[in-house]
């Protein structure tokens, strides 16, 4: 047999509260056993130099986001250009080596219109090819009187010239051809210098009169 509890010992349970606040035997309203617990003061000096660290803290953090916001996008705009840059390179050197391929057509072309020969058809045909590739930008240059400038033209023959004051361009003996600034072929040409003046006297000359002056 399970021993019976003694009278004096408490029977042990559950504890329940009534946290009511209407009592249910009455119907009033009960009073409070305790106040709510004041809120707890923020401290007076600590509090506000944690504050300040914090947002200085968080300031700093801010700049530095910023700062390498700033150099990502610097770093992107210049890969950008570059490859930009690339692109337009690869573009006309590819389309200069074609063009350049028909260069020798556009010499035959030309040959064939000096001497009155660029009639008919072919007259149709080499105007066709001549507005596409000047529409590609291929730029013919190279004329008679310009000033000779060894970047752009390759001089084959030499004279001298009393028409010129400067080494110009005298004759074209074969056209040049750039894209832009790039230059495919260089004009072939004549040139000549201007010629000294037959009515000036030589510098020796000059010199032996003065000799002879002076031993007089």
């Amino acid at each position: 047999m399970t021993p019976s509890p003694d009278k004096g010992e408490e029977k042990e349970g559950p504890v329940i509260r009534d946290k009511r606040r209407i009592d249910p035997e009455t119907g009033e309203v009960r009073a409070q056993a305790a106040e709510s617990p004041p809120a707890p003061e923020a401290p007076a000096d600590g509090g506000a130099k944690g504050t300040d660290e914090e947002v200085s803290s968080l300031k700093s953090q801010l700049a530095e986001r910023i700062a390498d916001l700033q150099r990502v996008k610097a770093e992107y705009d210049n890969y950008r250009k570059r490859v930009e840059r690339d692109r337009v390179a690869v573009r006309e050197q590819a389309l200069g080596q074609v063009l350049s391929e028909l260069l020798p057509v556009l010499d035959d072309i030309g040959r064939a219109r000096d001497h009155d020969e660029l009639t008919g058809g072919f007259k149709s045909v080499a105007e066709s090819l001549e507005a596409v590739t000047g529409k590609l930008g291929l730029e013919r240059y190279g004329e008679k009187g310009e000033p000779f400038d060894p970047t752009v033209h390759e001089a084959l023959m030499h004279s001298l010239s009393a028409d010129v004051t400067e080494t110009s361009v005298v004759d074209v003996l074969q056209p040049g051809y750039r894209i832009g600034e790039r230059i495919l072929r260089p004009a072939r040409v004549a040139v000549a210098d201007p010629a000294p003046d037959d009515g000036a006297e030589e510098p020796g000359d000059q010199a032996g009169e003065q000799a002879g002056d002076d031993g007089e």
